[in-house]
């Protein structure tokens, strides 16, 4: 009977240091800079207005140029296609 409770509380150990664990990282990265990153946007999920629609989540197709997502600070420059300006702005 001490190897059940011995597991038992083992096992409960774990999934405290993992709760612990996800909950510190999602901390971490609401804490983490961002950018805004342009053309890149799924249609429908873009996070603000653009020059032809007035809210979030109201691109009209994807990858539109000037639709942006709000991205971890430096991956923007990592994605194919995308831009860290509205298109026609330096």
């Amino acid at each position: 009977m001490k190897h059940g409770k011995t597991l038992t509380a083992a096992i409960a150990g774990v999934i405290a240091g993992v709760i612990a664990a996800v909950t510190l990282n999602a901390a971490q990265a609401a804490d983490a800079p961002t950018e805004k990153c342009y053309g890149v946007s799924k249609a429908k999920k873009n996070d603000c207005q653009t020059a032809t629609n007035a809210c979030a989540g109201t691109s009209s197709k994807d990858g539109q140029k000037d639709a942006w997502i709000s991205v971890p600070k430096g991956t923007c420059e990592k994605i194919v296609g995308a831009s860290l300006t509205t298109p026609g702005k330096k």
